[in-house]
C-alpha cells in the first residue's frame, strides 16, 4: 500500500462560486460537489487568476453528500469550494485513474461515518501501489457523461441474500512458499491475505484450487477478490464457490458489494467462515425473486465509471 500523496500531486481547487461566475456555453467546465455529469454543473468564463486544471486530472469533493466521489475530467476545468484535484506523478492511463477514483470511494465510510474532515487526511489515505491485473482485462469504455449510459440505479426493490444462499463457503488448502519454490515459477497465482494486486503475491507452477471463485482474507481486512484462474493459497484464505453460473462480470459486481462490508472487520474481528456465510448482500432480483444475474453482468459491462459506488 502507498499514501495517496505518493502517487498523485494533490492541489487545492479553484474555490469559485458558480453563481457568481459569467456562464457561457463556450466557456470552461465548472466542477462542483455533485455526482451528475462527472461533477460538471455548467460552463463559465473564469475570473482572472482562477486556477485552471488540465484534462485528465481527477476532481475529488471533500465534503457534502458526494464526499470522495472522484472523477477523471475529460476537459480543462475549474472547481467549486472544497474540491481538490489529483494529478498523477507518473504516466497513467484513464482506466488506471478510474481505478483510483473507485478506491477513494471505498474510503468514504472513514470520514462520512465518523465526521472526520477529509482535507486534513487526504494526503495520507492509503491506496494500492499496484493496479490489479483484472482492471486491464475489463476493456470498458468511458462515456462522456453518466447520462449517456445507464440511468441512475434504484435499489429500493433489491432483496437481501446471505452469502451462503448463493455460494458454498469453504477453506483453501494452505500451501507454503517453500513448497511452491520446489515447483518453480509458473502461471498459477499464489493468493494471500494481502489487500493489493488482487491478493496475488506471485506465480508458480502449481495449483490446489479451481478458478472462477471469489476469495476472502479471513485474517486481517476481509478483502475479497475474484480469481479467474486456478491458484494456490496461503493460510486464512477462504473461497466462495458459486451455486450459480458465474462469470467475471457478475463476480466483479459481487466483489464490490462484499468489499463494502470490509470496514466491519479487522484483525480483532475476523471475517471468518461463519461471518462470511451470514453476511447479507442486497441484490437486484428477477421476476421470480432470485438474484438477477443478467442485470449484474450487463451493469458491469456498461458501467460508466461515474457513480458505481455512490449508487449502490
Amino acid at each position: 500500500m502507498a499514501k495517496l500523496s505518493d502517487i498523485f500531486y494533490i492541489y487545492t481547487g479553484s474555490k469559485l462560486d458558480f453563481d457568481k461566475q459569467i456562464q457561457d456555453a463556450n466557456g470552461i467546465n465548472f466542477v462542483s460537489r455533485n455526482s451528475n455529469n462527472n461533477g460538471v454543473v455548467g460552463r463559465i468564463i473564469p475570473e482572472e487568476g482562477a486556477k485552471i486544471f488540465k484534462k485528465g486530472d481527477i476532481s475529488v469533493p471533500l465534503g457534502g453528500s458526494y464526499l470522495l466521489s472522484a472523477f477523471v475530467q475529460k476537459e480543462d476545468f475549474v472547481t467549486a469550494q472544497n474540491v481538490d484535484v489529483l494529478r498523477p506523478k507518473k504516466d497513467m492511463s484513464d482506466i488506471e485513474k478510474w481505478f483510483y477514483c473507485y478506491i477513494l470511494r471505498y474510503n468514504r465510510f472513514k470520514f462520512s461515518a465518523f465526521g472526520r474532515e477529509v482535507n486534513k487526511y487526504i494526503n495520507d489515505i492509503e491506496v494500492p501501489d499496484e493496479i490489479p491485473s483484472w482492471v486491464y482485462d475489463m476493456k470498458l469504455e468511458f462515456p462522456q457523461t453518466r447520462n449517456e449510459s445507464i440511468s441512475e440505479i434504484c435499489t429500493s426493490d433489491w432483496l437481501p441474500f446471505e452469502i451462503s444462499d448463493i455460494f458454498f463457503v469453504k477453506g483453501t488448502k494452505t500451501t507454503s512458499i517453500m513448497d511452491l519454490e520446489n515447483y518453480g515459477e509458473g502461471k498459477y497465482p499464489y493468493v494471500t491475505t494481502q489487500a493489493k494486486n488482487n491478493g496475488v503475491e506471485s506465480f508458480y507452477n502449481y495449483w490446489t484450487e479451481e478458478g472462477n471463485v471469489l476469495t476472502i482474507d479471513s485474517a486481517v481486512l476481509g478483502f475479497c477478490t475474484y480469481q479467474e484462474y486456478n491458484f494456490s493459497a496461503s493460510d486464512h484464505v477462504e473461497k466462495l464457490v458459486p451455486k450459480f453460473k458465474m462469470n467475471k462480470y457478475i463476480a466483479l459486481f459481487l466483489v464490490t458489494l462484499i468489499n463494502m462490508e470490509c470496514f466491519r472487520y479487522s484483525y480483532g474481528r475476523k471475517f471468518n467462515q461463519q461471518k462470511i456465510k451470514d453476511c447479507v448482500l442486497k441484490l437486484p432480483v428477477s421476476s421470480d425473486g432470485n438474484p438477477d444475474w443478467d442485470y449484474m453482468e450487463n451493469f458491469i459491462k456498461k458501467m460508466p465509471y461515474g457513480d458505481f459506488f455512490e449508487q449502490l
